[in-house]
This record gives C-alpha cells, structure tokens and sequence, in this order.
C-alpha cells in the first residue's frame, strides 16, 4: 500500500517536474521565471490536493507527518520567492505595471491564511492558487506585449 502511495507521488512530481522542463528550457534557452514561478504554483496545488490521500493512509503503517508544518512553510517560502523574482524583473525590465504583483501577494497573503487558519484551508487554496497562477500568467502576457511594442521600434529609439 506504501509502496502504490509513494508511486503515484513520485509519478505525480515527475509530471510537475516534465511540465517544469517543457516550460523554462523548451521553450527558449533562457529560463523562464515565471513558468517556474507556474511550476511551483501548480506543484504547491498539487502537494496540497495529494498530501490529504497520503495522511489517511500513512497512519496504518505508524508514520505521522500530519502536521508538517516545516514543509508547509517551505513551499510557501520556495513560490514566494521564485515569484517574486519572476515579478519583480518582469515589471523592472519590462512593463512597470504592478497588477502582477498586487494579484501575486493576494495569493500569497491567501497561502499564509491558509496556513493561519486550518479549518478554512480548503476555501482559501483555491482561490490562492488561481491569484498566483493569474499574476504569472498576466505577468507575462504584460511581457509579451511590451516586447512586441519594443521591437517595432526603430533602432536606436528607446
């Protein structure tokens, strides 16, 4: 039963891990921060919609991670991060709006509600996700649309 549980984890991660690789090194050569602020984002969902799977099962075999706070922390800690970077230089370098960043931290005050207040964790993570998948999302739509403006410009105008 352990060994069927931490298969589909590791098949669920590897899938995380695929989309990670398909997004930030296929698409150009330059990494993309903010498919990998996506990656994190949907990886983060992911560990939060499996983790409860794995917790009822885990206590017939005497494992308790019930309340892995640490890890918790940490995976809030790795998409704040990678998404603030992936923010902050889409908006120094390229468009200067902050909606990316104002939708990013709703999501993020929203993960650290979440983490505040148990009971209500399964209303908020939702609409936490979907905040921070937007900001990227809009981010680099926001990027895009800069670029193109920026290349019909003939050279040495600014």
């Amino acid at each position: 039963m352990l060994s069927k549980i931490l298969i589909t984890y590791k098949t669920i991660f590897f899938a995380t891990l695929l989309r990670f690789v398909i997004f930030t090194f296929l698409m150009n050569s330059k990494l993309k921060w903010d498919a990998l602020g996506i990656s994190a984002s949907i990886a983060c969902a992911i560990h939060c919609a499996v983790l409860p799977l794995l917790i009822s099962s885990l206590p017939i075999f005497s494992i308790n991670i019930i309340d892995n706070i640490a890890f918790e922390y940490f995976m809030i800690f790795l998409a704040f991060a990678i998404g603030s970077f992936s923010l902050l230089h889409g908006y120094r370098k390229h468009h200067k709006s902050y909606l990316p960043i104002f939708l990013f931290t709703i999501g993020m005050l929203l993960l650290l509600a979440k983490q505040a207040w148990h009971e209500y964790q399964y209303w908020l993570l939702p609409f936490a996700i979907i905040f921070i998948v937007t900001a990227h999302i809009r981010n680099i739509r926001l990027c895009r649309i800069y670029d193109h403006l920026n290349s019909k410009r003939p050279t040495g105008q600014l």
